[in-house]
């Protein structure tokens, strides 16, 4: 008697389509290099010191060259050149001027500064480079971490709202447009200038409890559908308590929607902190992310400094990039009328 074929899951299945998309494959790359990267910052292995000093103030990149002096050492070093003008008239403050001068171009050349960095340094002379490691670390934690919060609270509100209906839906729908009345970006605002505190954790609360409400709108459709399945009505025949109904039957049928829905919401929030911190609503002074890097660039670009802009924006930009591809390569695999 020949073996029974077993039928492969959902998930093997959506893993099948998913390796043959090539894009889907770089794209999944790239996230998990922004991963190790994000894990060896945490733990101190590389850009541990992002706010020391290392180079001058606004150290253009390496590639560039490094600046001309703006200060003309041998003039600072022999004051007495100056006592006296081209008119013949005595100046009694050049000497004293010239001696604190000469203290000041002393300062740098002890502390050994680099003129040039790898992506440049900020109006302190920090490294670019290492901010931008740093703010992916702080940036993606706010990301994935408050996407965790937003998609468990739809999902468990939307779960129970669906599944039981009656008033519990009516309540449930009506928070629902509530939160959805109020745009998005104004409502994390208004939150954050109530609270008005600086944190990771308090950018990652103001994004977890305002950001549930799409996830709820589809987890909820979902189970007003798989409800009344026969599976379901089995479930029910044999004895099983509402929570494993609607935990252990109906959510592993509907948990690709979670799993998309988490995915956007990572893209989503890793730009909603970067507005937030760009316009000083979100992390704290003493850290640095991508979007307190685009902050402190505002002012450096009007100088001509643009290095700190282009490292933030193309650090940003290669992951949300990298992630969305992911995620419609992801809903793609999931989708069970796709062969």
């Amino acid at each position: 008697m020949k073996d029974a074929v077993v039928s492969p899951g959902l998930w093997l299945l959506a893993w099948r389509r998913l390796r043959r998309d090539r894009v889907a494959m770089v794209s999944l790359t790239v996230v998990c290099a922004y991963l190790v990267i994000v894990v060896a910052a945490a733990l101190g292995w590389i850009a541990s010191d992002w706010a020391r000093e290392a180079g001058v103030n606004y150290a253009p990149p390496g590639f560039t060259g490094a600046q001309s002096p703006s200060v003309d050492v041998k003039a600072v070093v022999q004051p007495s050149a100056a006592l006296v003008d081209d008119t013949g008239i005595v100046d009694p403050l050049a000497a004293t001027l010239a001696e604190l001068r000469s203290g000041l171009v002393a300062a740098p050349a002890a502390e050994s500064r680099a003129p040039t960095l790898t992506l440049g340094g900020d109006k302190w002379g920090r490294d670019v480079l290492k901010k931008a490691i740093k703010g992916t670390e702080t940036s993606l934690i706010v990301g994935v971490v408050a996407a965790l919060l937003a998609v468990l609270i739809g999902t468990l509100l939307g779960a129970y709202a669906g599944y039981h209906g009656g008033r519990t839906d009516d309540f449930f729908n009506w928070l629902y447009s509530v939160f959805t009345s109020i745009p998005y970006l104004l409502l994390v605002l208004a939150i954050a200038a109530v609270l008005n505190q600086k944190g990771t954790l308090t950018v990652i609360l103001i994004l977890g409890l305002t950001g549930w409400t799409g996830t709820f709108r589809l987890v909820r459709a979902e189970y007003l559908k798989h409800r009344t399945r026969e599976y379901v009505l089995a479930a029910d025949a044999i004895g099983a308590t509402h929570t494993h109904r609607m935990f252990a039957h109906i959510f592993p049928n509907v948990s690709h929607v979670v799993l998309v829905q988490l995915s956007l919401h990572v893209v989503l929030f890793i730009k909603s902190e970067v507005i937030l911190s760009f316009l000083g609503f979100g992390v704290g002074v003493d850290t640095v992310s991508w979007g307190s890097m685009l902050n402190e660039a505002q002012s450096e670009l009007i100088l001509g400094k643009w290095w700190q802009l282009a490292a933030a924006t193309a650090a940003m930009a290669v992951l949300v990039t990298a992630f969305s591809l992911f995620t419609d390569a992801l809903r793609d695999a999931l989708d069970p009328r796709l062969k």
